[in-house]
Order: C-alpha cells, then structure tokens, then sequence
C-alpha cells in the first residue's frame, strides 16, 4: 500500500496557533527522514480563506529534496501560481455534495469541474494530478451521501485526467459497513485512496474494512493525527500516519515508499512532537504514544 502524508497541509491548515515556515519545513525533513516519500505539502489558497497556509510561496522553494511533493490547487489563480514554481503534482478539491463545495470553494459540484477542465487544458507535460471527493460518506449540511452519488463525481475527475483519486469521509463518520459498500461501487476504479478521519475512532477499522475489500492503493494519514476541515463543524484529526503504518506492518503489508526501506516507526513517531507542542496537544496516536512511552 502507498501512503500519502497530508500532515503539513490538511493537518495543519486548521490548528489555531500559526506554524511559521522553518518550523514546516523541519517537520517535512523529519517526516522525510523517517523514510515518508509523498508529501502533500501546502495550499495554494488565498491567505484569507486559510491563513495558516498562506507562505506556501515560500513554502515551496525550501521544501527538502527527496519525497514526492503534491500541493492543493483550489482555483485557476492557485494553478497559475503553482506552476510559476514548478509545482509537477497538485490536488484538485471537489466533493460529492453541492452544498460542501458551496460553502468550501464557492461553487456547485458541476461548476468546479468545469473549473477544473480548463485548469487541466493548461497541465504541461509531467504533471501528475489527484482529484480530491469530499464528504464521500456524510456531508455537515445535507446530511448523509449515498455511495451512488459519489461514483458519477470519481468518474468525471478521470475523465478530465486526474491520474488519483482519493475519497474522503471529512466528517470522520464512515463505519467498516459503509466502506465496504462504497468500495463495491468504486471497486474498479484505478489509482484510489482513501482518506479517513478518526473523529470517532473509526479510521483505522475502515481501514481494515477498505484493504479487505481489495478496493484501492493506499491511504492518506496525518503524522500526529493533526488536522481536521475548516468547513466540516465537529471533524477532528485525521487516522494518524504512526497508527496506519503500525497496521500495515503488524499485518505484514509492505509499504511502497520507492525507496524499498519502509518507514522507520520511531522516526515517524518524533516526527510530529515539535509541532504537537508548539500546539500545546497532547501525543493522542496510539502507536506513537506506546513508541514514545519506551523513551520516557
């Protein structure tokens, strides 16, 4: 399975207290250090919108050499930007339900592929693209999506040319019985991930319960299980990268990181300390709190 690490942007784009850009980019080198090859970096939003990301320009160019590094694009003026620094994969963002991009991108689920159509007419030759589908199993404001309504939004981000899709349950409600059956209906989709978040505790079951569906590639995860979404009332954390690979490795799934050494388990765990303390949060993986107890 592959990993995809979003701490440095969906983890920490919603934290109340600002990270400035060395303190990212110590973390990303530990992250790297700790054998994580694919990085999804930063934001390419507006400042106002998410002001926590708002040196992703500056971000970028310091960024450490060796992991695969993505970038969220939300918008044509984001794409434009990205690609002035050489970004070669970014993250296109759209949802399975109207009012979730409504109230996240300011446009309707049809509007934002439109947008995204025209962004890809521009992609130069290399660039890799991950298509983003939010609220995949519940949405905070119309309530629960049946898995019928996700498929047609996958589809049409292939066709556009999306070369991943990642499938996200933003409000961290997805139970084993409702992956599985989201994985019968995306089950011959290629290049799919899933992104869990643990409000509930739940991640790291569906995770099970997605791997046994044989549905998929691989997971995002957030060192730290830092994150949440700014525009999903309630959703804390997502499934914690230390948790998901202790699974996979008790399992006896290898990891394909490119590089063929897997992922150092006590790297990773010190990883996220600096940053969970500069937070003044409290270690809530349970991986990394257990690796963590043998240093104390």
């Amino acid at each position: 399975m592959r990993i995809v690490e979003v701490g440095p942007r969906d983890g920490l784009q919603n934290e109340p207290i600002p990270i400035s850009t060395e303190e990212k980019v110590q973390f990303i080198q530990r992250l790297a250090d700790a054998g994580v090859t694919e990085i999804e970096a930063t934001s390419f939003v507006s400042p106002k919108w998410v002001p926590k990301l708002g040196d992703a320009a500056d971000l970028w160019p310091a960024l450490p050499v060796g992991p695969i590094y993505s970038a969220l694009v939300p918008n044509r003026r984001g794409f434009e930007t990205a690609l002035n620094l050489g970004v070669m994969k970014i993250a296109l963002f759209t949802a399975a339900s109207d009012a979730f991009t409504q109230r996240n991108i300011n446009r309707t689920v049809a509007e934002s592929l439109i947008e995204f159509g025209e962004i890809l007419s521009q992609r130069p030759a290399g660039m890799r693209v991950r298509g983003y589908v939010s609220t995949a199993f519940d949405c905070p404001f119309c309530g629960p999506v049946a898995p019928a309504q996700v498929r047609p939004v996958v589809e049409s981000l292939l066709e556009l040319g999306c070369d991943e899709i990642s499938i996200g349950d933003t409000l961290g409600t997805a139970n084993p019985s409702r992956t599985r059956a989201l994985a019968r209906e995306l089950s011959d989709v290629p290049n799919l991930f899933w992104h869990f978040h643990d409000t509930y505790g739940r991640a790291v079951a569906n995770v099970m319960a997605a791997m046994e569906s044989g549905v998929g590639i691989g997971f995002d995860a957030s060192a730290g299980g830092l994150g949440g979404c700014p525009y999903a009332p309630g959703a804390t954390g997502n499934l914690a990268t230390e948790d998901l690979v202790c699974l996979l490795e008790s399992e006896g799934i290898s990891i394909d990181n490119g590089i063929g050494s897997g992922i150092d388990q006590v790297r990773l765990a010190l990883a996220s300390v600096p940053i969970l303390e500069r937070l003044g949060r409290p270690v809530s993986a349970k991986s990394q709190a257990a690796i963590l107890s043998q240093f104390r």
